[in-house]
């Protein structure tokens, strides 16, 4: 085994790029940035370098990290959450996020009019158009339904670029949405901050004990496993929902709540979490698809530019609070894992239970706008 694809390597080098990125954020121009920024950017340098696995040589490491680390970690977060709080959060992240998911298939449809990209896509590019609004509205699920409709899994070549394409607009998307409230704020201020205030409280006092760990350890794999379980029994229920459930239920426990170190070990899964999603970030997959991949790159990239435009200026007018509109534009784009992950860099945590929901409703809605578009091209 090669040693860029020996699972111990690469998780030790993920483990050192969270420990490089955390110190770096601490830093005074570190700060700006971010260490969830800094993370997804180190492991994207190093994986187009070729030290460690990226998309197009995936390694059973990644799945598992999406597969158990992820939900888990969105688990741990939830265990410290305010129900009350996320009350006055839930309505705006709904309406906010079906403009965003309106702002996709405007997108989508604008650049098809600019680009005119059927000329090297022939007649798959409605379907590769109705694809990109499936996964920008939702998520994988949505790009995969309206691909199996149209087999255009069989297209290989165009297939494979648009997964590659894929991943790389999704990253560059989280950077960019990691640096809205800042860019925004310097031009128009935010009409509401309050919420802001004490939520990051608990992560002060968030000391991890072995007790908490052993007990944090314990319950995070149980409600995993039961969350699993449910899904099996009850398939039209997303996994995610369910132990995001079970995380506010326990959340009420006494017991639970008072265990420290949830926030910090669910932190730190999700650094990980965003260091793979910075090594599928894979530019040489897209140049090796020569006209296709540049043509798929530009035509997904002006797409969410032009979501982006759109959700800033309607949200600005609307409901003025650049990180949550930020989150939402990720939940969109990028899905719910990442949504949390923006709610977790800006302390907003009364709004990691509704990037959640609202990501799930991407899923929801996702298939159907990829239809819609589809029928009007």
């Amino acid at each position: 085994m090669r040693l860029p694809e020996d699972p111990v390597y690469v998780l030790g080098v993920l483990c050192l790029l969270v420990i490089l990125s955390i110190y770096a954020g601490k830093t005074r121009f570190g700060k700006k940035l971010g260490a969830a920024l800094i993370v997804i950017v180190l492991t994207a340098i190093l994986a187009n370098l070729g030290w460690i696995p990226s998309a197009s040589n995936s390694i059973p490491l990644y799945d598992g990290i999406f597969t158990y680390l992820a939900p888990i970690s969105i688990f741990y977060l939830l265990l410290g959450v305010n129900l009350t709080s996320i009350k006055k959060a839930g309505a705006p992240m709904i309406l906010l996020f079906l403009l965003g998911s309106l702002a996709t298939a405007c997108g989508i449809l604008a650049a098809w009019f600019i680009l005119s990209p059927e000329r090297v896509f022939g007649s798959d590019g409605d379907t590769l158009a109705g694809m990109l609004t499936g996964t920008y509205t939702g998520g994988s699920v949505n790009f995969n339904a309206i691909a199996l409709e149209y087999d255009f899994q069989e297209k290989g070549l165009l297939y494979a670029g648009t997964i590659a394409v894929d991943n790389v607009v999704t990253t560059l998307w989280i950077v960019i949405t990691l640096s809205i409230p800042a860019l925004m704020r310097r031009f128009w201020k935010d009409k509401k901050l309050a919420m802001r205030e004490s939520t990051m409280d608990a992560e002060k006092k968030d000391t991890l004990s072995m007790h908490s760990l052993m007990w944090l350890m314990f319950i995070g794999v149980a409600a995993y496993f039961v969350s699993e379980w449910i899904s099996v029994q009850f398939p039209q229920i997303p996994s995610i929902l369910t132990i995001s459930t079970i995380g506010i239920l326990l959340a009420q426990v006494p017991f639970v709540n008072r265990l420290p170190g949830s926030h910090t070990l669910g932190l730190y899964l999700i650094y990980l979490f965003l260091a793979v999603i910075g090594a599928y970030c894979e530019l040489s997959s897209v140049v090796d698809l020569q006209e296709i991949g540049i043509t798929i790159l530009l035509f997904a990239s002006l797409a969410v530019f032009i979501h982006g435009v759109l959700i800033v200026l309607l949200g600005g007018l609307i409901y003025r609070d650049w990180d949550m509109i930020a989150i939402v534009s990720q939940a969109n784009i990028g899905g719910g894992t990442t949504a949390i992950a923006l709610a977790e860099t800006f302390g907003r945590n009364e709004l990691i239970l509704p990037a959640i929901l609202v990501g799930t409703l991407g899923n929801a809605l996702g298939t159907y706008l990829g239809f819609l578009v589809v029928y009007i091209l």
